[in-house]
């Protein structure tokens, strides 16, 4: 069971930003920007191309609609994404607010939020992705 299982059941607790029968969307707690969410499918499968195409189409339409809440919360001039698959075996896409091409540098440092400062961002992507 991979730790992204053990958030999906609650055994690890996780900085939820939108959640779907099928999808989980939460804060990076190592992030490497403000705002940096982590999309994964409820079915652990390692490699995001062993997913299905229900599936795999799901996750992506689902990250559009996180990036755009994302955008909104968090100040910058594009939400990219990133699937790079090789820390934890279970699919799952990075979506990190940017303003220059290094943001999404993975070798870069990553950063430290207090439980806080985690909660407040978390809060600001879940009321930027609620509908008017």
């Amino acid at each position: 069971m991979t730790i992204f299982s053990k958030i999906i059941s609650g055994e690890i607790p996780a900085y939820t930003v939108a959640e779907s029968i099928d999808f989980l969307a939460f804060l990076d707690i190592n992030p490497l920007a403000e705002g940096h969410v982590l999309v994964i499918p409820k079915q652990e499968i390692d490699y995001i191309f062993d997913l299905d195409d229900a599936t795999y189409t799901g996750l992506q339409i689902f990250a559009k609609i996180v990036a755009a809440g994302i955008k909104k919360a968090i100040p910058c001039i594009k939400v990219g994404v990133a699937v790079i698959g090789l820390e934890v075996p279970h699919a799952h896409i990075h979506l990190i607010p940017m303003n220059k091409v290094s943001d999404l540098n993975f070798e870069r440092p990553k950063l430290s939020f207090t439980p806080e400062q985690l909660a407040a961002t978390q809060e600001k992507i879940i009321e930027a992705l609620k509908i008017d």
